[in-house]
């Protein structure tokens, strides 16, 4: 388990971490999500040991973590850029870990073989790196991060340069292995939908400071201010509440005369968006085109998220 208890960092009188406490339970993954100069990067030094915190403690398995240095901590990192060294094949850079830490050639070989064979490059273990797909490179980055057993894995953006199709299959297997080996995994992200879509739990930054601390499907469900829903990349938000594009319903007897404003096709329907007397520009989700000038809008109160003052 990663702790991290009352962090605070400055530089020049610039806050970059204040108060920050939460914790990774072993095998589930929690995602930091934040927009730039949110203090992502700040706590990811301070976890990793390359900066130290001005106070509060780092703990892995409930060892303070502070006076070591990071070749120390047993954590591993994966990178958007894969940081793969192109004169070493698959499975010596799968390896490289393993062996700068002192283990055996045949020890290394066996545990790294088994782990190709995890992530699905059993096949390619001799293959050179600069044949390899950029799926492949990010599976070879995987593999090695997770050959040295590590206390805990950082993910700092390892899957945004990716295709869709091949995002979706790292993550996805991330997931799983990161479960199966029961390690503690920190993503540290600034796109919502992976961040929702990988973590059991989400810390929402600005500023330095944790805005919310929930799983997604809670925060999903009620943001608790207007910065954290724009951080969600939420619909119909203002400084005073969210309207959830659940809440509208097109065409509906219920509802007050609006004018339509746009009708864009995105690939899994449409989103309207009219001009509500009460709650001004509204957008929805429909799953076919809308056609008119105008149309009754019913907007359900109810779910409405209303934003503390």
């Amino acid at each position: 388990m990663l702790e991290l208890i009352n962090i605070n960092k400055s530089f020049n009188h610039k806050t970059v971490a204040q108060n920050i406490s939460f914790q990774v339970p072993a095998g589930s993954i929690t995602s930091v999500l934040g927009a730039s100069g949110s203090g992502k990067s700040t706590l990811l030094n301070i976890i990793t040991g390359l900066l130290p915190a001005d106070s509060g403690e780092v703990r892995l398995n409930g060892a303070l973590q502070n006076h070591l240095q990071p070749e120390k901590r047993h954590i591993a990192m994966m990178f958007q850029d894969f940081a793969l060294l192109p004169h070493l094949n698959v499975w010596q850079n799968a390896a490289f870990g393993l062996r700068m830490r002192g283990a055996s050639k045949k020890i290394t070989r066996e545990t790294v073989l088994s782990l190709l064979d995890e992530v699905g490059l059993a096949d390619a273990a001799e293959r050179r790196i600069d044949a390899l797909s950029g799926g492949e490179k990010q599976r070879v980055a995987l593999a090695r991060a997770l050959a040295g057993e590590p206390k805990l894995l950082l993910l700092d953006e390892p899957f945004s340069s990716l295709d869709t199709h091949l995002r979706e299959q790292l993550q996805s297997l991330t997931i799983e292995l990161v479960r199966r080996r029961q390690i503690p995994a920190l993503l540290v992200t600034h796109d919502p939908a992976e961040a929702c879509a990988l973590s059991d739990k989400l810390v929402l930054l600005a500023d330095g400071k944790i805005l919310q601390h929930d799983t997604p499907a809670n925060v999903l469900a009620r943001p608790q201010s207007m910065n954290v829903a724009k951080l969600l990349g939420c619909l119909n938000v203002n400084a005073a509440r969210y309207v959830p594009p659940e809440a509208i319903v097109l065409v509906d007897e219920r509802g007050v005369d609006c004018a339509v404003l746009s009708c864009f096709r995105l690939p899994l329907g449409w989103r309207v968006t009219v001009s509500h007397p009460k709650y001004g520009e509204l957008s929805c989700l429909v799953g076919q085109a809308f056609a008119g000038e105008t149309c009754r809008v019913w907007v359900d109160e109810t779910r409405i998220v209303a934003f503390a003052a």
